[in-house]
C-alpha cells in the first residue's frame, strides 16, 4: 500500500490535509500546525509500524526521529492531537475549532484497510 497526505492549509487549530491511500482521496486528517514545533511532522518519508499501546490498543506510529508515538488515531480537533495524525470523513467546526468529522468511524476503516499489514511507508507533502 502507498501512503501520502498531502497537508493543504496550515492555521493555529491544525494542519489540515488529505491521505490518499494507492492514489486515492482515503480521508481528511487534522495535525498540529507547522508553528507548533514540539508536534509538528516535518514533510518527508516515514516508516509506520504497527502499534499496540494502552490507549490506543491497535494503530501504527509513524516513525519520526526525536518523537515517540506518533500515531494515527481518531480525535476531532487540535487538542485531540499531541504531534499525532486525526483521521475523519469531512472537516467542519466544533466548539469553534476546524475539526476532521466523523473520526471514530473513518480510523476504523482505516485500521481495515490495513488490516493485513505491520509497516507501511508515508510520503507527507506540504501544498500551502
Amino acid at each position: 500500500m502507498s501512503a501520502r497526505i498531502v497537508r493543504l492549509e496550515s492555521a493555529l487549530d491544525g494542519a489540515l490535509g488529505v491521505l490518499l491511500l494507492d492514489s486515492k482521496i482515503f480521508c481528511n486528517t487534522l495535525q498540529p500546525d507547522k508553528d507548533d514545533s514540539k508536534y509538528h511532522i516535518p514533510a518527508g518519508e516515514y516508516l509506520c509500524k504497527r502499534f499496540h499501546g494502552v490507549k490506543w490498543t491497535d494503530t501504527f506510529e509513524i516513525v519520526v526521529p526525536g518523537h515517540t508515538a506518533v500515531l494515527f488515531h481518531a480525535g476531532n480537533t487540535e487538542a485531540d492531537t499531541k504531534g499525532c495524525v486525526l483521521l475523519g470523513s469531512s472537516v467542519g467546526k466544533l466548539k469553534g475549532q476546524r475539526a476532521v468529522q466523523n473520526s471514530g468511524k473513518t480510523f476504523e476503516d482505516f485500521m481495515n484497510r490495513c488490516f493485513n499489514l505491520m509497516q507501511f511507508k508515508l510520503l507527507i507533502e506540504d501544498r500551502y
